[in-house]
């Protein structure tokens, strides 16, 4: 055995030695940090946590002065028979309102039989009112509201009664994670299991990588409850880590456990062939994480709070999944043995098996019983199908030229069937602006002095005099903070350009031309739409920082790794490629509505504000999976002295089986996501599956090889160090190595780091 190692191969060898020590070792750690976050409990993110912008400050202006917005809430009365002066359209109304106050967990009831809140044709009346409380727990304790709101629609069939607001659509969208969280997690373990029984043909080497990836999420929810006191989560930060690390967890496993099965079909010995797995999968795994960590932490760029705890749970889930990987894994294979393969089912055992050896004797005689044909023409016409993989890309990208991103509310989010849905989309139409106004926070020195009373009347008429609002302007004054509310009702949907146009005009006139010249006071819009658009505005502001710096220091990392500035170069070049992919297909799906189909959905006509972004910086970590474990192989066999276009067809080879299972695994997981109900779970799932599958096909089967080929010996430049001996092979069988024909001095060896 090679004499140097590297860091890998020291922890898997301790980890193989000292087994016991390293498997409870484990067990009593993620107990400990379970523990230690149950104790601390998770510290969501309340609605001032979400904002930035204009909208922002506003949001933390009334947040500081214990004044933060109630949860608003609308219930439609409608008939398309009665209208709004009929008996039995007031009766209904008025027994509805008797029926929520009865609750007593309303405010500022507003009942249109008094105040004449209905629609032009008078067949939609509109009940406001305010849930009492925190209004970050209002969802929560909406349920009895719901339910007189319920009981009154059956006791008066002549009109029928729908419920939309802040709290009703939290609860909504709460109990919709609920069941797909459940569904995501009961479908996602059994579909990796399955793979991985069919990958291995034993159930014990099937069931271990799952059992260490999911102990790994396990422990990774216990430490995001800890670091959440430091930076808190969105809601769904804990289903996106699980399925992101059971993803990960379980190809790193499969990295390690297929090489150390390899060398087993060798004829190594156990310790051996646990060394070489360390040395050279343990290793990549390493790199392959520390890149996934190094590419999250570019959403620390980004300004939000939301990227922030992304971020820590990724890393985290990450961080413990590379190093289970690399101590438990190689501990429990040492304490298994041959053991790892019972279970077996006999044909799909024999067939593994006999894979296992063919790989072993083309390793041994360098070259392959029954060479691949895709492979072959490839490597016969690089510049061909480089060509043709890279217009591939190109074509299913050019959709997002004209992405179109939109921080979707509730009713997009909840699946089209959802009620609350139809309810939102009638309020719009028959009351524009009400389902989500626009929320003028005006902060002065003395917020009832002359000057603001008069500026405040001015903006109420300057308002209503530019046609872009609807009629209810109400204007709700602190005295004893100095601040004002006026909620505004915006033309449009809410969402379309004509609730942006009216939003455009509020900000850059109306409150310039009114409050914004009374002296020492401050006009600031909050509410959907203007988060929304503040949300963008800081989106668009990061990326390129964000870009910026997870392409350097992936390019950085490749660089250290394979001391190749054209290797670290082509890495992020198809990388690239695959998340441009991954952008034109879901603005295809979930903004052009092409196939939305297929995934159980209607297009909302635009992608996810933050989804972009994080799919770019998840993809550019998770793609390095393969790009590290199959370059690593090829300069394995480029440095036993294999010419360049030998060594990437063996490396291609050798990674092949390993790399099409990995890539299933993560297509399969991600996959889940995209059978979820909530919009945004289904466009994170899409484009994650897409551009998983794209990676581990045409840009590892068909671009990688072709582009190295291309590239020939310049892959290897500059390469200016000394190499060690081969881990397959003592010092003097590296020494001793012929040199292939094609290739001139001495025969390379393959450097332990690797």
């Amino acid at each position: 055995m090679a004499s140097k190692r590297n860091f890998a191969a020291a922890l898997g060898d301790w980890s193989a030695q000292h087994r016991k020590t390293a498997i409870f070792g484990w067990l009593v750690l993620v107990a400990l940090v379970t523990v230690l976050g149950g104790s601390a409990g998770q510290k969501t993110m309340t609605e001032a946590d979400y904002g930035t912008g204009d909208s922002g400050r506003a949001e933390r202006i009334l947040q500081d002065a214990g004044l933060a917005p109630p949860a608003g809430e609308l219930v439609l009365v409608e008939s398309g028979r009665l209208t709004a002066g009929d008996p039995d359209f007031k009766a209904a109304v008025s027994a509805t309102v008797r029926a929520l106050e009865r609750t007593g967990r309303v405010q500022n009831l507003t009942d249109p039989n008094k105040t004449g809140l209905v629609s032009e044709d008078r067949h939609a009346a509109l009940i406001q009112y305010e849930v009492k409380g925190d209004p970050d727990t209002a969802a929560d304790r909406i349920q009895p509201v719901i339910d007189a709101v319920e009981k009154a629609d059956r006791d008066h069939r002549a009109v029928s009664l729908g419920q939309y607001g802040a709290a009703t659509g939290l609860k909504g969208i709460n109990d919709s994670l609920g069941e797909d969280l459940i569904r995501a997690e009961l479908t996602a373990v059994p579909v990796a299991l399955g793979i991985l029984f069919i990958v291995f043909g034993a159930l014990v080497a099937a069931v271990l990588p799952v059992a260490l990836a999911v102990t790994a999420c396990v422990g990774a929810m216990g430490l995001l409850a800890v670091s959440s006191q430091l930076v808190p989560v969105d809601g769904m930060t804990n289903s996106v880590m699980f399925l992101m690390g059971l993803a990960v967890g379980v190809d790193y496993c499969l990295f390690y456990l297929r090489r150390e099965r390899e060398e087993r079909a060798r004829g190594r010995d156990r310790a051996s062939a646990l060394h070489i797995a360390a040395t050279t999968s343990g290793h990549s795994v390493m790199i392959s994480g520390l890149t996934v960590v190094v590419a999250m932490a570019g959403m620390f760029l980004s300004g939000l709070t939301v990227f922030e705890g992304f971020a820590m749970a990724t890393i985290e889930v990450v961080l413990i999944s590379v190093l289970g990987s690399m101590t438990v894994l190689p501990a429990a294979l040492a304490w298994l043995g041959d053991r790892v393969e019972k279970g077996r089912v006999p044909f799909l055992s024999r067939r593994r098996k006999a894979a296992a050896e063919r790989a072993a004797q083309e390793a041994e005689t360098g070259s392959p019983r029954r060479e691949n044909a895709l492979l072959r023409g490839v490597l016969r016409r690089p510049a061909l199908f480089a060509a043709l993989g890279a217009a591939l890309l190109l074509v299913l990208a050019a959709p997002a030229l004209g992405m179109k991103t939109e921080k979707l509310g509730t009713d997009k989010l909840l699946p089209p069937d959802n009620p609350m849905v139809a309810v939102s989309q009638k309020i719009g139409k028959e009351f524009p602006g009400a389902p989500a106004p626009a929320d003028v926070v005006v902060t002065a020195d003395d917020i009832t002095s002359p000057e603001v009373r008069g500026a405040i009347s001015d903006f109420e008429k300057a308002a209503a005099a530019t046609g872009r609002t609807g009629k209810q302007i109400n204007v709700k004054v602190h005295e004893k903070e100095n601040i004002a509310e006026i909620s505004v009702p915006l033309a449009g949907d809410g969402t379309d350009d004509t609730s942006k146009k009216a939003l455009e005009t509020l900000r850059g006139e109306t409150i310039p031309d009114t409050l914004g010249k009374a002296e020492g006071a401050t006009a600031l819009v909050r509410g959907d739409l203007a988060f929304s658009e503040d949300y963008n505005d800081q989106l668009s502001s990061s990326i390129v920082p964000v870009f910026a710096f997870v392409m350097s220091v992936t390019f950085l990392l490749m660089l250290v790794s394979f001391r190749s500035p054209v290797i670290a170069l082509t890495s992020i070049v198809l990388n690239l490629l695959s998340v441009g992919a991954a952008y034109g297909v879901m603005t295809a799906v979930f903004q052009h509505g092409w196939g939305a189909s297929l995934v159980g959905t209607e297009a909302p006509g635009a992608i996810e504000s933050w989804m972009p972004l994080f799919v770019f910086v998840v993809l550019f970590g998770l793609s390095m999976d393969y790009h590290v474990f199959v370059v690593s192989r090829i300069r394995e066999a480029y440095d036993q002295g294999a010419p360049t276009r030998e060594a990437i067809a063996q490396g291609i080879r050798s990674t092949a089986g390993v790399v099409t299972s990995a890539g299933l695994i993560m297509v399969a997981v991600f996959a889940v996501f995209g059978t979820l109900s909530m919009q945004d779970f289904k466009q994170l799932g899409v484009g994650l599956a897409v551009a998983v599958a794209l990676d581990a096909t045409v840009v590892r089967a068909v671009l990688l090889p072709s582009v190295m080929a291309l590239l020939g010996e310049a892959n290897w430049k500059p390469r200016r160090w000394r190499r060690a001996p081969t881990p397959e092979a003592g010092p003097e069988q590296a020494e001793s190595a012929p040199t292939p024909p094609g290739r001139g001095g001495a025969a390379r060896n393959v450097p332990v780091s690797h």
